[in-house]
């Protein structure tokens, strides 16, 4: 069974003409958008998910996490396979200027 509150909302974007294709251009534009790396120049991203791997640097992943989450930005997942590598969800673009922010001020 689905929650009302979500049929109803899904119910109202679907019929306001033209929100969905303005909310997938939004979310395309700040998926697309640049993202800073520790060490290199800033670089394109693209994804068609609502995550990217983002590379810490040098840091190990769980330690890159950490000093992130010091900043109030919080990290999805890290993997032993690839250990400077983290999972980032693709957030508003307040949210992702806020995490750009974090990953300067970390270097």
């Amino acid at each position: 069974m689905l929650p009302i509150t979500g049929l109803a909302c899904a119910t109202a974007s679907l019929r306001a003409k033209g929100l969905v294709p303005e909310r997938r251009a939004i979310n395309k534009r700040i998926r697309e958008g640049r993202v800073l790396v520790p060490g290199e120049e800033e670089h394109e991203v693209h994804s068609q998910r609502d995550q990217l791997l983002h590379d810490g640097g040098q840091s190990p992943g769980a330690e890159y996490a950490k000093a992130m989450a010091d900043q109030k930005i919080f990290i999805g997942r890290v993997w032993a396979a690839w250990p400077t590598k983290v999972r980032v969800t693709v957030g508003t673009q307040d949210e992702m200027n806020k995490f750009k922010a974090a990953v300067e001020k970390i270097g």
